[in-house]
């Protein structure tokens, strides 16, 4: 009686720990390929002007494809990959070495790419009369330490911004009462449009190649020149950002642009990837005012007959 009780006993351990053994790693069933078939990204939403053109294009070149791509915060897009909720996305940083192993406990290869090179770009009204700051004074300023009242404004506090910002402050929080964390970058845009002794900090493309839906407020605001107090090469000189300073990087604020794939097989987002790395992919970078990784050739054929 006794050893039948404890054959029972041993027999639901396993069952258990077999059903755990499920839910830890869940089959699934893939029905894309490199060019058909539908997907779930993830970005960080700061990537989305840059990313909605890829997109576009891509869909347009392959029809039969049906990717989805969502837009959240830094962490929350970190959240998505790390609990297997989508194996394919895009981040303004590499993984650290805790995010890898989880990852690889759970068997999945990740490969992480640079694919561009964004610019953090300082922004105020179009009628101040500030056209130029320093990394000392942007520092400052956001660890409370600057004489001023002007309010500073940024897109959500869990963004890939506000983390670049604490990276490069090394401040934990922003707790002084001018700074103030928005919703958006398009929020940070309309408001600095709209406020004349308020900062703005977004992202560059957002300035550089609007949407309609808030075309008119980026033309109401300008973007101030950086100098780095601690470059080796021009510590004295002021530079805004642009793809050629971006290039020599000679703008103190710049930031890379990453694809994340863990699908560890060829469907749709090493499809979509591959067309990013492309040189039509690389262009649609270069013409949104960001840098490219890899810069396309440009042919040019001169002709000896006169036209």
């Amino acid at each position: 009686m006794r050893n039948s009780i404890l054959l029972i006993l041993s027999g639901i351990i396993l069952l258990v720990s077999f059903q755990t053994c499920k839910k830890k790693s869940p089959a699934k069933n893939f029905n894309d390929t490199r060019n058909s078939g539908e997907a779930l990204f993830f970005a960080d939403e700061s990537f989305a002007p840059i990313l909605d053109q890829e997109l576009y294009v891509f869909k347009n070149d392959n029809p039969n494809t049906k990717p989805e791509m969502v837009y959240k915060s830094e962490n929350d897009a970190v959240r998505v990959l790390l609990n297997d909720s989508s194996r394919f996305g895009f981040l303004s940083r590499n993984l650290n070495a805790d995010e890898l192993n989880k990852l690889k406990v759970r068997n999945l290869p990740t490969v992480v790419k640079k694919f561009a090179v964004d610019a953090i770009a300082i922004i105020v009204n179009g009628a101040s009369a500030d056209t130029a700051t320093s990394v000392d004074e942007i520092k400052k300023m956001l660890k409370g330490q600057a004489k001023t009242n002007r309010s500073i404004v940024f897109d959500n506090p869990n963004s890939s911004l506000v983390r670049y910002l604490k990276d490069f402050t090394g401040e934990r929080d922003f707790k002084q009462k001018n700074i103030y964390a928005l919703k958006s970058n398009k929020e940070v845009i309309d408001y600095v449009s709209k406020h004349s002794e308020a900062i703005g900090i977004t992202g560059f493309s957002w300035i550089n190649d609007p949407d309609p839906d808030y075309a008119d407020a980026a033309k109401k605001v300008k973007i101030l020149a950086v100098k780095d107090e601690g470059s080796k090469t021009a510590p004295t000189q002021y530079f805004r950002p642009s793809q050629t300073t971006l290039y020599l990087k000679q703008y103190p604020l710049l930031r890379y642009l990453y694809i994340v794939n863990c699908t560890g097989r060829s469907g749709l987002g090493s499809g979509f990837e591959h067309f990013i790395e492309s040189d039509k992919g690389q262009r649609i970078i270069l013409r949104s005012g960001l840098l490219p990784i890899a810069i396309p050739e440009r042919n040019i054929i001169i002709h000896s007959n006169k036209l």
